[in-house]
């Protein structure tokens, strides 16, 4: 693509460019009273004239009369000379109010000359830079506009964005495209935005020519060549007369045409009703240029918009035929499947074991037929009073319980002997009139076929549905009446079968009667061998059992859990919930009690737990003070109840080797899903709940759902980036400066940690820092980035730079030594060095922390403390530990010009007087504003941090940063 390169148009180059301040600025090195003109003419810059100093004309004249090749007069003026500068003439002349020295002239002159170079050496960059930026964004819309084409937009669409890509170009506001057809002598508004003229253009609409002989994009057209100018005049070079139908004048008008093969086939106009000149032939040729394009894209679109409507009728024969074919297709297969099930149901009477067996069976070729999700077989007594349902598999209703015969559809079925296919609406009839009353949930379609017995009903097939997913017709109704007819023969063959083994039972019951003799000559024998399997029972539950409290241990549990997920997968079987119980800071009663006084507490709340739940629920020990306990039949709600009422009874009070205590727990539920495959994965999610309430308090339940497993699996992808991250060393500093509020010196850095992350880039540590210091791996990355900014600070001398340590670098005891080994490698100066920690570091290991810091001040490493007034904020620590400087936190710096500005300029003001008392230094955090700023000053804190004086940025950027660096006041 041939793009051409377009020349910055600068109506007022002088100006914009910054020459004209030349006279002033070299008036104001001279002498007072002094006048200086400086003139030029240049191809790009254009002409013009610079005064300074006294409101005289005689250097103005002397410049006009230098640009123009002339001498000026003779005697009235100091200084005037006159040279080039590349393409550029400059003129110099200066009329003094005192006469400069002989010694001065010299350097005034070469300084004068310098400032004038410099100045058209930086115009001219300039105007090259317009130049490039021009063709850059016209590069940039020529590429957009042809990727439009392609898109998946309707035409208007597409247009309206081509209207606001022509308008970064030049101004667009009133913008319309035609398309005209020269053959059939018509014209197509195809898109029309006019702020005057409220005109609505219909874009399939085309207008013959004659109904707009006096328009002026008609007269355009057909003249066939771009026209610039106000409307009135580009309207007299037409010939067009003047008609308000067309819209009003224009106070400049550009239009130029569109040609395919070398004939006007459109045309794309602007216009502006306010501003006269407001285009240049600049403009006319950029247009002309972008309106080739255009046209491009609007051919290809129609293009692509034809081939879509040819694709989609012969789409749409395609789909006729197939549904005809799939039609035959799905009658054909829907009667083979229709025979394979009457096939399997006469072997089904053969084959099956017993008859809940063979219902199960009929019931699973049923549902093969039509959607048979919710069905039952319903049966008259042998009396003929009551209703039983041998089989009924049901998503609302999971039990059906035997009846009085009643008014139901059932019996409806039964009285009348005929199949019934109802939807809500006809249940509703059929109540209205008296002859049914609904039992169980309310079905939104439901169809039965009566069962028979030597030509008498005796029972009903039915299925039905809940939602209006689901719904069966008259053909369902046909097929399901011819089912029951074969399932009556199958159900006849299956009683005479059950007969026969009523008639063996009873001849196996008078075997077993004439063996109980036998029997009782082995009994002594039994009895030996139930003394053996007595005592493997018994090493069997020592070895499923909990020594100290009886209860199941975690081998039975998970047994447990199997054999009942296994269970879920059989009809009408509830969901169950396992809840993963452990006792809040039990460490503290081992410790102080002794571990006696904590079994015996264990025994306790394992014999209260076992009071709190059902007998068919089961409670087990996991170890040390973890219990997990199973409900057997539980939803979401009941048992985060019963979690509540297991919290009731432990918060009672007990009595432990002479102690009243009131113990507490953290209970996490995890229901019963399909999703689980073994009893692990449920104790695991348990598990999570549980330390979810932990997190939120302690002492209180909480559900196991969606939103905590994704996390548990972010956490678990971040840590594995995070193990990956280690091992390629992908962490590094970012520097923040520290300035002294006063004068906004730089007397200091900030290191703060980013991660650069393979897909996400860089990362603050508030995405992974917590991940961070739960795995253990936060002193891994924080090595990794001291070494990296103490290299940094071995190439950049000047100033301190201050590196934030974790509370579990204070667990090891040579964490000092390492640190200053480090500086002393690098050959950095330890007193350049300091470290930033947090309260909870210090009242972790109160010892061991002030060690650690006396060894670090005594070689010149200062401690800042952190994020000051955020925790406990203890002034107990301020003097017991060296201490350097609190960083006031950002929360009580943004108050300061808040809605809560009393209170935090109280809070502040409060942390500078206990710091000023304990000579202690102070840095503002989050400093954004030069109010908050002034504030600091005036409140008496010296030092500030914040985007305000900079933001963080990497090594390379603070790199060539000079420390100190002097930032304005």
């Amino acid at each position: 693509m041939n793009i051409p390169v377009v020349e910055a148009h600068i109506r007022d180059p002088g100006e914009q460019a910054g020459l004209t301040v030349l006279g002033p600025l070299l008036a104001r090195t001279l002498p007072p009273g002094a006048a200086v003109a400086v003139g030029w003419d240049d191809p790009l810059l254009g002409a013009g004239i610079s005064l300074g100093g006294a409101a005289t004309p005689a250097p103005a004249e002397a410049v006009a009369t230098l640009l123009a090749g002339g001498e000026p007069a003779g005697g009235r003026h100091d200084l005037a000379l006159c040279w080039t500068v590349e393409t550029a003439r400059v003129a110099l002349a200066v009329q003094p109010g005192r006469r400069i020295p002989a010694t001065l002239r010299e350097g005034w002159t070469g300084l004068a000359r310098g400032t004038i170079d410099a100045h058209f050496a930086s115009a001219r960059a300039q105007s090259r830079f317009e130049g490039l930026r021009k063709s850059e964004r016209l590069r940039q819309a020529l590429y957009e506009i042809a990727d439009l084409s392609g898109a998946k937009l309707d035409m208007q669409e597409m247009l309206a964005r081509i209207h606001a890509i022509v308008g970064t170009l030049m101004p667009a506001e009133n913008f319309y495209i035609v398309r005209y057809d020269d053959e059939r002598e018509t014209l197509c508004f195809l898109y029309f935005v006019d702020q005057h003229d409220p005109w609505v253009a219909d874009p399939d609409q085309e207008i013959p020519l004659a109904e707009m002989s006096s328009s002026l994009t008609v007269a355009m057209l057909r003249h066939g060549q771009p026209m610039l100018g106000p409307s009135v005049q580009v309207r007299r070079a037409l010939g067009v007369e003047t008609d308000p139908a067309h819209g009003p004048d224009s106070a400049d008008w550009l239009g130029v045409p569109m040609r395919r093969d070398g004939c006007v086939s459109g045309a794309i106009v602007v216009q502006s009703y306010d501003q006269p000149g407001r285009y240049t032939q600049e403009d006319r040729a950029l247009l002309e240029f972008v309106a080739q394009h255009i046209l491009t894209a609007l051919d290809r679109k129609s293009a692509q918009e034809e081939l879509e409507r040819r694709v989609e009728e012969r789409t749409r024969e395609l789909q006729h035929a197939n549904w005809v074919l799939e039609a035959e297709i799905v009658e054909r297969e829907r009667a083979e499947r229709l025979q394979r099930a009457l096939f399997r149901i006469s072997e089904l009477s053969i084959t099956a074991g017993s008859i809940e067996r063979f219902y199960a069976d009929v019931h699973g070729i049923i549902d093969e037929l039509l959607d048979a999700r919710n069905f039952y077989i319903a049966l008259l007594s042998e009396d003929g009073s009551a209703l039983e349902f041998p089989y009924s598999v049901d998503e609302r209703d999971p039990v059906r319980r035997p009846r009085r015969l009643g008014t139901g559809l059932t019996e409806y079925v039964i009285r009348t002997g005929q199949a019934l296919l109802v939807d809500r609406y006809g249940m509703e009839q059929l109540e209205q009139a008296g002859q049914v009353r609904s039992h169980g949930s309310l079905a939104h379609c439901w169809l039965g076929v009566p069962l028979s017995r030597d030509g008498i009903t005796c029972g009903v097939i039915a299925v039905q549905s809940y939602g209006t997913d689901v719904g069966f017709t008259p053909a369902d109704q046909d097929l399901l009446t011819f089912v029951a007819h074969h399932v009556d023969g199958a159900l006849a063959r299956k009683r005479t079968q059950e007969a026969l083994k009523a008639t063996h039972a009873e001849l196996e019951f008078r075997v077993e009667a004439r063996t109980r003799e036998l029997e009782q000559a082995n009994r002594e024998l039994r009895a030996q061998i139930g003394e053996r399997v007595r005592a493997q029972q018994r090493l069997t539950h020592q070895a499923r059992h909990d020594d100290l409290t009886g209860l199941p241990n975690r081998v039975f549990l998970l047994d447990r859990l199997d054999a009942m997920m296994r269970r879920m997968h059989e009809p009408g079987r509830q969901p169950f919930a396992v809840l993963f119980l452990d006792l809040d800071r039990f460490k503290l009663i081992n410790d102080s009690m002794g571990h006696a006084a904590g079994d015996a507490m264990l025994i306790e709340i394992g014999r209260r737990i076992r009071a709190a739940i059902g007998t068919e629920d089961v409670v087990a020990r996991l170890g040390g003070d973890e219990f997990a306990i199973v409900l057997a039949a539980a939803d979401a709600q009941s048992a985060e109840s019963r979690a509540a009422r297991i919290l009731r009874k432990l918060g009672r009070s007990m009595w432990v080797a002479g102690r009243e205590l009131f113990p507490s727990a953290s209970i996490g539920i995890a229901l019963w899903q399909p999703r689980y495959r073994h009893a692990d994965e449920l104790l695991r999610d348990a598990d999570a709940a549980m330390y979810r309430a932990k997190a939120r308090g302690r002492d209180r339940s909480a559900l196991f759902d969606e939103e905590m497993r994704a996390e548990a699996m972010r956490l678990l992808d971040l840590e594995a980036d995070l193990r990956r991250a280690i091992q390629r060393e992908a962490f590094e500093p970012h520097f923040q400066p520290i300035v002294r509020l006063t004068d906004g010196a730089v007397v200091g850095h900030e290191a703060l940690l980013r991660w650069k992350h393979e897909l996400h880039g860089w990362l603050p540590p508030s995405e992974f820092l917590r991940v961070c210091e739960d795995s253990g791996l936060i002193e891994q990355v924080d090595w990794l980035l001291y070494r990296r900014v103490v290299a940094w600070m071995a190439a950049n001398p000047g100033g301190y730079v201050s590196i934030n340590v974790s509370p579990r670098h204070f667990h090891a005891e040579d964490f000092a030594e390492r640190l200053l080994r480090i500086a002393d490698e690098a050959g950095v100066d330890p007193h350049r060095l300091r470290i930033e920690i947090t309260e909870g570091a210090l009242l972790d290991d109160a010892p061991r922390a002030a060690r650690i810091l006396g060894t670090l001040r005594a070689q010149g490493v200062l401690a800042q403390l952190d994020d000051f007034g955020t925790g406990f904020s203890a002034l107990s620590y301020l003097h017991r530990f060296p201490i350097q400087a609190l960083k006031i936190d950002q929360s009580f710096i943004a108050g300061l010009a808040g809605e809560s500005q009393a209170e935090s300029l109280a809070l502040v003001r409060a942390i500078l007087a206990l710091a000023g008392t304990l000579g202690i230094d102070t840095i503002g955090e989050g400093v954004e504003t030069q109010q908050q700023r002034q504030l600091l000053c005036e409140l008496g804190c010296a030092y500030g941090q914040g985007y305000l004086f900079g933001r963080p940025q990497p090594i390379k950027a603070a790199a060539g940063t000079p420390a100190p660096l002097l930032l304005p006041a």
